[in-house]
């Protein structure tokens, strides 16, 4: 899936591939015991029920001439014992095969969701969260019809169309041959409208994708539209996306509408066929007697029941393809940050980074980083400043492994970190990232997250280190208050705080600070700045900030602009040397100081 966007259809696969459906057999392979049982519930009382036309030929030729009234109570009996075991198998059936199926949309969900865990930052640099979502959850859902009955009925219906084939030619030969010559032309149909259904079912995918994405985008975004007062053109583009979506459901269900009235249409034309031959039979006074006519009239309704029932499953199969297409495409999206054969366990860390001439590309040909190189010694405070987009953040992301290096290597304590495991390198580093993200819960979960052992005692220190402790006990709750998702009931800087007690929660030896202190007002931040002098001692730390006055204690300041670093030092090197940092300083002094004149 290339990079793309809500109004940008995905590239589809244009063959019908059977192999998507091979591939989802092996998902129900576990349960091929249960899938037995329900097949010889089902195939047992079909093949009991074909003897019912039968029972009624022996009555009408050999019973009621007789007279044999106890004959015909048997006959009775075993019909009505028929019936009742294809109620309970039908019943477990049902029972089974809805068991079955759901278990295997939850295996096939939780297969793409793990898988999603583990794909790098580029994947979602790349797609709108709206089409990655709809797999996860529409396209599987969809499936759940063809799982729990549609794979099993087929079988049975398959097996039962066998048995009826055979109970009718050993009645007549002739009209069962007649019977049959309807299916070729329904075979020709159904091969005429494939590629156009199939095709059809694709972009009803893409439109409903589509559809998804932008929704998402339009609940996460919604802040941001109420104030520029954009509701009236976003819902200008819902409906036209809605639309697309109408059309193109309308368009391939449109083909799926005309297998049904094509197999009735065949049916009835054969049946009256049949029917014709029948009474011509009896009229003529043919070998056939009024006994083998009833049971073959029998015979006649029953053998397109399963045909008409193939013809659904078709459907639902060429349905259930595009879906699986874009359910396979993600489970089988390349993992491309992972760990690498022989991959060690990271050793513990002692705080030494070192940048070995290191280039990165976000878009090929674009160099985000261009030949970087420094050395943190442990327990130094790297600060890294420069303009917008001049490639601070991806600094910290290559050192987390978040994206490949390009070109160069990047050591901690001069092991190459591409060498390592990544749950050996991730657990040893705390990373607040620019997107202080809150997850649903207590605020005592948010941040536990990143340290799931810690005591409350220890969420509690964290938090009055960086200052949050007081706003959270003014809560209802306290820190077994829930927050939303993306925790809308707090401030912005109130999350960046709980994301910043998240980080040092987990003691690494490594923090990382992205935009940490952006969302704090300045008194806060004066406070902020006492515990962190204390937090920082003993750990190598990169801070990524714009608010030059919280970087003026570190040890080594970089300034980065377009993929290099243009000067490195101290506070004070960098302000005698009058370069590029010392003009941003004096750009934020003079802007200060006219606010505080103002």
């Amino acid at each position: 899936m290339a990079r793309n966007r809500y109004d940008i259809d995905e590239v589809m696969e244009d063959h019908f591939d059977l192999g998507q459906l091979k591939r989802l057999g092996h998902y129900v392979l576990p349960f091929k015991k249960d899938m037995a049982l329900a097949a010889f519930l089902m195939l047992s009382a079909s093949a009991l029920t074909m003897l019912i036309p039968r029972f009624f030929m022996t009555v009408m030729n050999d019973i009621i001439p007789q007279g044999d009234v106890k004959g015909l109570l048997r006959i009775s009996f075993y019909t009505l014992l028929i019936i009742l075991y294809s109620v309970f198998s039908l019943k477990a059936k049902i029972k089974i095969t809805n068991r079955v199926g759901q278990s295997v949309i939850h295996q096939l969900r939780t297969d793409i969701f793990c898988h999603l865990q583990e794909l790098p930052f580029s994947y979602y640099d790349d797609r709108p969260h709206g089409k990655i979502q709809v797999r996860v959850v529409n396209y599987v859902n969809n499936l759940s019809d063809l799982l729990s009955n549609g794979l099993l009925n087929t079988i049975t219906d398959l097996c039962s169309l066998i048995f009826i084939i055979f109970f009718m030619l050993s009645i007549n030969v002739k009209l069962t041959l007649m019977c049959m010559c309807g299916l070729p032309v329904l075979a020709l149909f159904a091969s005429l409208i494939k590629k156009k259904q199939h095709r059809a079912w694709q972009i009803q995918s893409n439109k409903q994708s589509n559809l998804n994405a932008y929704i998402a985008e339009s609940i996460n975004g919604i802040r941001v539209t109420q104030s520029f007062v954009r509701e009236k053109e976003n819902s200008g583009i819902f409906n036209r996306l809605s639309d697309g979506y109408r059309q193109s459901w309308m368009r391939a269900v449109r083909f799926n509408f005309m297998m049904g009235p094509t197999v009735d249409v065949i049916s009835a034309v054969t049946t009256a066929f049949l029917y014709v031959a029948i009474v011509d039979m009896a009229m003529s006074g043919g070998t056939a007697s009024v006994g083998v006519l009833v049971a073959f009239t029998g015979y006649i309704s029953r053998f397109w029941s399963p045909i008409t029932t193939l013809a659904n499953f078709y459907n639902s199969l060429l349905t259930a393809i595009s879906y699986l297409e874009r359910i396979f495409e993600t489970i089988d999206e390349p993992v491309a940050v992972k760990d690498a054969p022989g991959a060690v366990e990271m050793p513990p860390i002692i705080g030494k980074v070192t940048f070995d001439h290191v280039s990165f590309s976000y878009e090929e040909g674009i160099k985000t980083l261009d030949d970087v190189s420094f050395t943190a010694m442990p327990g130094e405070s790297f600060a890294i400043v420069g303009p917008t987009g001049a490639g601070k953040t991806t600094i910290v992301n290559l050192l987390s492994r978040f994206y490949n290096i390009g070109s160069g290597t990047v050591y901690i304590d001069d092991t190459d970190i591409s060498k390592v495991t990544l749950h050996s390198l991730r657990t040893q580093m705390g990373v607040m990232m620019q997107d202080s993200f809150i997850f649903s819960g207590t605020i005592m979960d948010n941040i536990r997250y990143g340290n799931r052992t810690a005591t409350d005692d220890e969420v509690i220190l964290a938090a009055k280190t960086v200052c949050a402790h007081d706003f959270i006990m003014q809560m209802e709750d306290g820190y077994y208050t829930q927050v939303n998702e993306r925790g809308s009931r707090l401030s912005a800087g109130q999350r960046q705080l709980i994301s910043f007690a998240r980080a040092l929660l987990a003691d690494p030896k490594i923090l990382i600070l992205d935009e940490a202190t952006s969302s704090i007002d300045t008194e806060t931040e004066i406070i902020l700045q006492k515990g962190l002098n204390e937090l920082l001692k003993g750990r190598t730390s990169f801070i990524i900030a714009h608010r030059l006055s919280t970087i003026q204690n570190c040890t080594r300041i970089l300034y980065v602009d377009k993929g290099k670093i243009q000067e490195s030092g101290s506070h004070e090197e960098l302000l005698l040397n009058k370069g590029p940092y010392y003009n941003l300083f004096m750009s934020q002094y003079s802007f200060m100081k006219d606010k505080a004149v103002q």
